[in-house]
């Protein structure tokens, strides 16, 4: 028997109660609505009628990847990449930011719900081999996720995770 263990005497008063040692965990399916709520609703976007040029100075100021494409109502038109943009660069070298972001973007767009599991997000982003996904409810654009922000958001889950293990496995 080690030596750091007593077992209870006689005198030894009972415990209050029995308590679990159970693990809490903060978000056991965590949804976009949970990632969203930390990260926030901002989303940056452009009309379809703009410029290239004129996106690509909105890229490297907002230090984003991607503009959400929306028409005069505000609603979802396409979405914008770099990736849209470096393929434009190699078919049309000397005369790409001139052209307009609608006849560049990508209309097909592929968006989630906040009730969506981050889990199915991530495996629709990695199958289509796209980085962002413009979050929309009810026909309103409220929101944008990255692969980044759904790894981020996983790796804190994790780390809170080992970190109440390792608070139950030491008491």
């Amino acid at each position: 028997m080690p030596t750091s263990y007593q077992s209870p005497m006689r005198r030894d008063k009972p415990a209050d109660g029995s308590k679990s040692q159970s693990v809490t965990v903060q978000e056991q399916n965590p949804t976009v609505a949970n990632l969203l709520a930390v990260k926030g609703g901002s989303v940056f976007s452009i009309k379809p009628n703009e410029t290239l040029g004129r996106a690509v100075e909105e890229l490297r100021d907002r230090h984003v990847g991607a503009l959400v494409v929306t028409d005069d109502t505000g609603a979802l038109a396409g979405i914008l990449s770099e990736r849209d943009i470096v393929r434009k660069l190699a078919d049309t070298p000397g005369q790409t930011l001139p052209q307009r972001v609608g006849d560049v973007m990508t209309q097909n767009v592929i968006t989630c719900g906040p009730s969506e599991p981050l889990v199915s997000v991530l495996k629709r982003m990695t199958d289509g081999r796209f980085r962002h996904m413009p979050v929309v409810e009810n026909e309103t654009l409220i929101g944008m996720v990255t692969i980044g922000d759904v790894i981020n958001h996983r790796l804190t889950q994790l780390e809170h995770e080992a970190l109440h293990l390792k608070q139950l496995i030491t008491g």
